[in-house]
């Protein structure tokens, strides 16, 4: 008997949370984290044309304060965004927005980000009943648990129920 094509075994699952797991106050413990290298800050400088010295000259950084170069802020920005996404965003659902961004400390090379979200605010959308509207605050933070920044984003979330 010839074996089956493991398609025909896979067992599709579930990814992300919808609307329902969206309750005010909950907290989300992004897993992993992210080590930020000086290749990922040379690559995203260059690749979005950010001249600003400060993100590719260790000289002129010094000059300016810091014991190195320093982060590209939205790399900081990007990584920590997509750290929440697999809890907050992967089941499907519209990104909506970020308001309040706000960059609180230097990130250096060699420094590991965490994430964590809480929701603020979940409510039906009238114009998409097979998604709710959720707000999130999302916090950053290095490996010495400083926040590094911070920002409120909306999804809209796929509901369990009547989502396909």
């Amino acid at each position: 008997m010839a074996e089956s094509d493991f398609r025909d075994r896979a067992v599709l699952m579930k990814k992300g949370n919808r609307f329902e797991d969206m309750t005010p106050d909950r907290v989300f413990e992004h897993h992993w984290g992210r080590t930020l290298t000086d290749g990922d800050n040379a690559a995203f400088t260059t690749q979005t044309l950010s001249f600003c010295p400060l993100y590719f000259n260790e000289p002129y950084a010094q000059s300016m304060g810091h014991r190195t170069t320093v982060v590209n802020p939205l790399l900081v920005f990007n990584t920590v965004f997509g750290l929440s996404v697999e809890d907050l965003s992967e089941g499907g659902g519209p990104f909506l927005g970020v308001e309040d961004c706000r960059f609180l400390t230097p990130v250096y090379p060699g420094d590991t980000l965490t994430a964590r979200s809480t929701v603020m605010n979940a409510r039906e959308s009238k114009g998409q009943p097979k998604f709710g509207i959720v707000t999130w605050h999302t916090e950053g933070f290095n490996q010495s648990g400083d926040k590094v920044i911070e920002f409120h984003r909306t999804n809209l979330v796929r509901k369990a129920k009547g989502g396909s």
